[in-house]
């Protein structure tokens, strides 16, 4: 299956806001190279001709050189600031060795929004995220009262948690109902084929309570959902660099016999993705979008290539018949159920 009108883009709320944003959107995270500015607009630009309207960052990647590339590509394609949703993560800070210099105290997320907007060159981000939550000891209090401010500041539009519990995201709410403060509206948590037990039941009543909303990443489960490493990690592809310590340990993790039951289970999935025309991928990038609580899945491009297979996903996902769905589920064996949690 190949093609797609940019017109069949689809746009969701982010949460319960007025903020629409595009189901598919756009993520940079991998490491800067000396050819990353040219790569980063060339991809842009192929996600924007798609219909994509929503950018994501962080701080932390490649220690703010990610958000660099951001503001200078932004600055070139010379798009209306209106027209497209941007955000950016706080916590990890980049290398500093100082001990204010990460976390969600109100120091580091003041501090940091500001240079995260000076890297971007921008006045203010859509949307700012904590990256993860401060369990050393920062009171929740502290956290929600400091984006407050940063929203008053009008150095952002709303505020968001990534990869927290469904505890942490109600005490947030609960401290911001208390104290009369802005209260967080969406979560960036891992969400694929293979990782479904937090996204699907942990978060089901903040669905219900909120309609709190989500920018999902890893929806390809760090590429395995591609099919490409069904045969094991050749040298060249991502996962052929045995040095890099990161890799190391996810690659291992796969070639564990949990892991390599994970990718017979990938295996099989292939005769659907045949059956409907597509990749692996796109069917994983599809299987997603059926759930009504993703907001927007963000992907992951080194090439503008890549955009173009992702956005074939939405094609995908409007073929995908329950039956389709029903036949994914008796190979994945894994739907979490809510109320089993209890």
């Amino acid at each position: 299956m190949t093609g797609f009108d940019p017109k069949d883009m689809e746009y969701r709320f982010l949460g319960n806001t007025g903020l629409r944003v595009s189901v598919l959107s756009y993520g940079g995270w991998l490491p800067v190279k000396d050819d990353s500015e040219k790569i980063t607009k060339e991809c842009f630009e192929d996600a924007w001709k798609h219909g994509v309207n929503f950018f994501d960052t962080a701080e932390l990647y490649a220690n703010g050189e990610s958000e660099t590339v951001f503001g200078k590509v932004f600055k070139e394609l010379g798009w209306t600031r209106s027209d497209y949703v941007v955000s950016t993560k706080l916590y990890f800070g980049f290398g500093e060795k100082s001990p204010n210099g990460r976390g969600l105290s109100r120091k580091h997320l003041m501090e940091g929004m500001d240079k995260s907007l000076k890297r971007l060159q921008m006045d203010y981000v859509d949307v700012v995220f904590a990256h993860r939550p401060d369990r050393d000891g920062v009171p929740m209090e502290e956290v929600v009262r400091a984006f407050t401010q940063i929203i008053q500041d009008g150095k952002a539009f709303y505020w968001g948690t990534s990869e927290f519990s469904a505890f942490e995201i109600e005490h947030a709410h609960h401290i911001a109902t208390k104290y009369g403060l802005i209260p967080p509206i969406a979560e960036q948590p891992e969400y694929n084929m293979l990782k479904r037990d937090r996204f699907e039941a942990e978060y089901y009543p903040l669905y219900q309570l909120y309609k709190y909303g989500t920018t999902v990443w890893s929806p390809l489960a760090g590429g395995i959902l591609t099919g490409k490493y069904s045969d094991g990690f050749a040298a060249g592809t991502r996962y052929g660099d045995a040095s890099d310590p990161i890799i190391k340990r996810i690659k291992s993790s796969w070639e564990s016999p949990e892991g390599k039951a994970k990718i017979e289970k990938v295996k099989k999935l292939t005769p659907i993705a045949e059956e409907l025309g597509c990749t692996t991928a796109q069917l994983a990038l599809a299987f997603l979008l059926k759930n009504p609580a993703v907001s927007t899945i963000i992907t992951g491009s080194t090439k503008a290539e890549q955009v173009k297979e992702n956005m074939v996903a939405l094609k995908v996902y409007r073929k995908l018949t329950d039956e389709h769905v029903e036949k994914i589920e008796n190979i994945l064996e894994n739907k979490p159920d809510y109320f089993k949690l209890f």
